[in-house]
């Protein structure tokens, strides 16, 4: 089938294709094309997790969210991904990182897989942010996080996921 690149950037190439649906229609769409991305949350020993509040032009300013980036490192897997931005982004090493689940953003026009780790056993590291990146790195207790959520102050939706599966 056809396939047109519409435009190629740093982040993503945006795609127009042409394709025969499983119902036997043919149709054309506009497609994202992403190289995909790992998201971690950093959890202390003692419940405490870590989030940053990071500057988003995108979304209209500051938000908070766990420490993610994109699969960009030639032969970098999921994990090491994860475990890399979480020391450049945070300035956090974990000596586990356990995958949680992979989710797809945006499946109606993106292909961007975005890999959720949890991250334990933490100590600290020289954090390395890139000169695009505004970051405040947070720690908080669970009852703190608690909050947050019932007064819907995180609204990113890896950092939403990641929460929901390890239980806050």
């Amino acid at each position: 089938m056809k396939k047109e690149t519409i435009y190629s950037g740093k982040t993503v190439t945006l795609a127009r294709e042409e394709t025969i649906l499983p119902s036997g229609v043919r149709y054309t769409q506009e497609i994202i094309h992403h190289p995909g991305g790992a998201c971690v949350l950093p959890i202390f020993d003692n419940g405490d997790v870590l989030l940053l509040r990071q500057y988003r032009y995108a979304a209209g300013g500051y938000i908070w969210e766990a420490p993610a980036g994109k699969l960009d490192v030639a032969g970098e897997n999921p994990a090491q991904c994860a475990s890399r931005e979480l020391i450049e982004e945070a300035g956090y090493r974990a000596s586990n990182i356990e995958h949680l689940i992979t989710i797809l953003t945006a499946p109606g026009f993106c292909d961007e897989r975005l890999h959720l780790f949890k991250g334990s056993g933490l100590t600290p590291e020289k954090q390395d942010v890139e000169e695009n990146e505004v970051i405040e790195v947070h720690r908080f207790a669970r009852a703190e996080i608690s909050k947050m959520l019932a007064s819907k102050e995180i609204l990113d939706a890896k950092t939403l996921i990641t929460l929901k599966l390890c239980g806050y």
